[in-house]
């Protein structure tokens, strides 16, 4: 067995590790501000832990096989994580923005890993957006659709 150690790799994987959870960190912040229950620790460590399993598979000791296993597993893996924070409660769904912010953020780590830094910014500055930018436009559709409901309930 050969126990050598790589630096220059060792140091390149650090460097993308360090990437994907850097980039997660302002949505994981941004949820945990928010105060919802997913927020400052998951985000960034489903970013890195997703850069994690893709540096891993690029050894060439893996075939193409092996690695579209890990990934279908990656992706599972982190769905199940997100379908945890959904809530269903009185008619009402809670926490699939969350939810799609997790498998977000495993993306990225994978972009990360994957070399493709432009693809992990873009999904990191869209998901933020998304979630802070979006949210007063989703809290007056909804407004307005109560509104209709209850105009409706009259009527009927």
């Amino acid at each position: 067995m050969d126990f050598t150690v790589n630096w220059g790799q060792g140091a390149n994987d650090i460097a993308k590790l360090a990437i994907a959870y850097t980039l997660a960190l302002p949505v994981g912040w941004y949820r945990e501000r928010e105060a919802h229950s997913v927020g400052v620790r998951t985000f960034p460590v489903v970013a890195m832990a997703s850069c994690g399993y893709l540096l891993l598979m690029s050894s060439p000791a893996f075939d193409g096989a092996a690695r579209s296993r890990v990934l279908q597993g990656m992706v599972a893996g982190i769905g199940f994580i997100g379908g945890g924070a959904i809530l269903k409660s009185e008619g009402n769904v809670h926490g699939t923005a969350t939810a799609a912010s997790i498998w977000n953020t495993g993306v990225i780590g994978a972009a990360v890993a994957l070399d493709r830094f432009m693809l992990a910014i873009m999904l990191a500055a869209l998901n933020l957006f998304a979630l802070r930018v979006l949210l007063p436009w989703k809290l007056k559709l909804d407004q307005r659709k109560e509104e209709t409901n209850r105009e409706r309930d009259r009527d009927v």
